[in-house]
Formats: structure tokens, C-alpha cells, sequence
């Protein structure tokens, strides 16, 4: 990877890790099942329903997220990679367009979750970087809550 395309990523890339207290199958089934997804993806305040959910390598994802005031935000992604407790690649299709990786890894207190976002214009990034940034730390948090109950 050329110099300046190492630093256009970096520019377009948002990165957090997370330690659960859960282990890595319980966390992937929050991820796979579309009823307990939909409890904890997106920022504090939101809620999801979901149109088209197909957890499969190429499989459609279509749904709304509901934010807080009401105003519904259209989302369509559609699964990449899918490894069984380990990893989940979604390409969101719909404009701001990115690749989120969820990668699991077990650790002797439960699940280490990684959360790679990047996305395709480094303008895009720039501008939601205030909203992205604590949205998927809320993302995390939320996660947390729903795998430990």
C-alpha cells in the first residue's frame, strides 16, 4: 500500500475495542439474531426495525433506525464475510457508504470486540467523525448490556 493511500484509509477509518464479560458465541448471537440486534444497534435513543435481514455471506440487511426525535434513517447493507463467533464484515451500500468489521476474539474474561469502520470517501469521514466516534462507543455499550442479561 502506497504512502498516501495508508494515510487516506487511516483518514477514513474509525477503530474502538471493547471487552465483554461474555463469551464469543454469546456475543455473535447478538449479532446474528435480528431481534436481539435490533436491541442494541445504533446510539442511545435509537430503535431498528428491520425490513429485510438475511445473515448470510451476500445476504441483504434493510432496515430503519428510529433516532429519539423520531426521524427515521433508511439503511441497506449486505453481509461479507461471516465466520461463526469470530467475525462479521456488512457493507453498508446505502450513502454514508463504509465496511464495518466486528472481529471476536475469546480472552480468559469473556470476548474481545473489535469494531473497524472504514469508510469509502475521507471527506464523509471527516464530517461524521463528532457523530461516528461516540455513536459506536454507544454501539458497544449497548452490546455490552444485551449480551450480559
Amino acid at each position: 500500500m502506497r504512502q498516501s493511500e495508508a494515510r487516506r484509509r487511516a483518514a477514513s477509518t474509525f477503530r474502538t475495542t471493547r471487552d465483554l464479560s461474555a463469551p464469543p458465541e454469546k456475543v455473535f448471537a447478538a449479532i446474528q439474531d435480528p431481534t436481539r440486534l435490533a436491541r442494541w444497534w445504533g446510539p442511545n435513543g435509537f430503535t431498528n426495525t428491520f425490513d429485510v435481514f438475511e445473515f448470510k455471506p451476500d445476504g441483504q440487511w434493510v432496515f430503519a433506525m428510529i433516532g429519539p426525535d423520531g426521524r427515521v434513517y433508511r439503511n441497506e447493507s449486505v453481509f461479507g464475510v461471516i465466520e461463526r463467533d469470530r467475525r462479521v464484515v456488512i457493507h453498508h451500500v446505502s450513502a454514508p457508504k463504509f465496511v464495518l468489521t466486528i472481529s471476536l476474539e475469546s480472552t480468559a474474561a469473556g470476548t474481545r470486540v473489535s469494531w473497524e469502520q472504514v469508510f469509502e470517501d475521507p471527506a464523509v469521514a471527516k464530517a461524521v467523525r463528532p457523530i461516528v466516534e461516540p455513536s459506536n462507543e454507544q454501539n458497544l455499550d449497548r452490546l455490552a448490556a444485551v449480551v450480559s442479561s
